[in-house]
């Protein structure tokens, strides 16, 4: 259902208001292209697939009947722009199945959990307790690589799963948000983004775990020779 905000934004874009548009450009420009390019393998092509929906916006606007929020109504005729977008390019195939594939399998190895044979009473708890990630108010390089890692991570987790954790954690949508653009019941949303963290969460482990090596070389990356 729309919001009073949606209303106001709404009323401007069909009386012709220039302020609406910009207005909306503002609030979602961004977040357009990071979803965009989680379909399409270029900048270049994702900017193209926002001023496509931005032109479908106002081209549309009137028949709008406020059944879902001006946002998410948005970002759908996005998704399936971008979803055409990336088919033309040979990286997005249709696959009415493919969240329900990124919903199997384990988020986490079984061996990261003590069995019954190694203690029964603490059976399904982690074998070894999660480190903090915390890193020195000062350390700004290492909490800049750290931050790489994720990113990189993130790109690598699977469509379904690299969408959901990006608006969760990255656009701050509701769950709700989430399930009614993706068409995820709450479940499906939550198990999604459960096993896209777990991911990210298992490279920074690694990542920090060769930042403690005592093999580790030691000298600032800027100071190694260029091959």
């Amino acid at each position: 259902m729309a919001s009073d905000e949606d209303g106001l934004v709404l009323e401007g874009l069909r009386a012709g208001d220039e302020r609406a548009f910009v207005h909306l450009i503002s609030l979602y420009q961004s977040s357009m292209m990071r979803v965009a390019r989680t379909y399409v393998s270029s900048h270049a092509t994702a900017e193209d697939v926002v001023q496509e929906t931005l032109l479908a916006v106002l081209e549309g606007v009137d028949r709008f009947e406020g059944r879902a929020s001006l946002k998410t109504w948005m970002f759908r005729i996005l998704t399936n722009r971008a979803k055409t977008a990336g088919r033309r390019e040979h990286r997005c195939r249709p696959d009415p199945f493919q969240a329900m594939r990124e919903l199997d399998g384990r988020s986490v190895p079984a061996d990261r959990f003590l069995s019954t044979c190694e203690d029964v009473q603490w059976s399904g708890h982690w074998k070894h307790e999660v480190r903090s990630w915390e890193c020195p108010a000062d350390d700004g390089v290492l909490g800049a690589e750290a931050v790489g890692v994720i990113f990189a991570a993130i790109r690598r987790l699977p469509t379904m799963q690299r969408l959901v954790v990006g608006l969760r954690d990255g656009e701050n949508w509701s769950a709700d948000e989430v399930c009614g653009l993706l068409e995820l019941s709450e479940s499906n949303q939550r198990v999604l983004l459960h096993r896209a963290r777990a991911t990210v969460r298992q490279h920074l482990e690694s990542y920090y775990s060769d930042e403690q090596s005592p093999n580790r070389d030691s000298t600032p990356r800027s100071e190694h020779s260029s091959v």
